[in-house]
């Protein structure tokens, strides 16, 4: 488990049916992500590496801000981009999770998502989906051309439409206040392609600590036949709270640009 600051996580992975694990995690001092890598066996595992790597300084020290989640989400694209030239394919990574940030004076998770890993808020055992997935079938579902059921069995469903490494530095980020009794669980689609959310919120939600819940859902998808690496990291904050006043304006947090900028695609909190 991650200690020395005031969020608390812990990971688990397994490579499931897969030959190889393209998955990366870091759960370490204020920073909780989950990497799955694509492109072949060197090309994912590599980009997914790179990805997580572009955020251990930040895991070893005890303030960030979100202007600082948002340079290392910059050199983390540039890094898994050089993934890419270097092994002569396409690599590129998906990346979700939780920063443990300090904005306007006061705590808050800032929630990063590209691609198709998801993150969640567990309250006991109801669990809400925070991330929004870059997927085909996602894009089906905001159209209202299929149901969010459908989604799950798609002939498409793993069809991403973003990613680090694509070209465009481009992410989702959202503040969510941190409250203590609430833990965030961050997947790979290993995971969430077979674990639906309520069970997904039943297995934390039951367990004791976060090393054992990140445990019992990596489990969980090994129970119900994942055909797919599955990576699973579970944080909370248990002596930490975003005070009821605090909000989380100015929004978004970096200056406007163009839409191939990175602050064209951060969003605000979810209502």
């Amino acid at each position: 488990m991650s200690d020395g600051h005031w969020s608390q996580g812990a990971g688990a992975t397994d490579a499931g049916p897969r030959p190889r694990n393209e998955d990366s995690f870091l759960s370490a001092g204020p920073v909780h992500l989950v990497a799955d890598g694509m492109g072949g066996h060197a090309g994912g595992a590599a980009a997914s590496a790179a990805a997580i790597e572009a955020f251990r300084p930040l895991s070893q020290r005890d303030t960030l801000t979100p202007d600082d989640v948002a340079a290392a989400m910059t050199a983390a694209h540039a890094d898994v981009l050089e993934v890419g030239r270097r092994v002569g394919a396409e690599s590129g990574t998906t990346l979700t999770g939780a920063f443990a940030v300090e904005h306007e004076g006061q705590p808050w998770w800032m929630v990063v998502n590209v691609g198709d890993s998801r993150t969640y808020q567990l309250d006991g055992t109801e669990v809400r989906q925070i991330t929004v997935d870059h997927s085909h079938v996602q894009q089906l579902v905001d159209a209202g051309r299929i149901t969010a059921e459908e989604a799950t069995y798609h002939p498409d469903r793993h069809i991403i439409t973003r990613a680090l490494g694509d070209g465009v530095d481009a992410f989702d980020a959202w503040l969510v206040p941190v409250v203590p009794a609430s833990w965030l669980v961050i997947a790979s689609d290993g995971l969430t392609g077979v674990v639906s959310a309520s069970l997904i919120g039943s297995v934390a939600g039951l367990s004791d600590s976060p090393e054992d819940a990140a445990e019992r859902l990596v489990e969980a998808a090994l129970r119900h036949g994942t055909g797919d690496n599955v990576t699973v990291v579970v944080a909370h904050a248990p002596t930490t709270e975003t005070p009821d006043h605090a909000v989380a304006e100015p929004w978004p947090l970096w200056p406007e640009g163009d839409d191939d900028t990175q602050s064209a695609a951060v969003r605000g909190p979810q209502e």
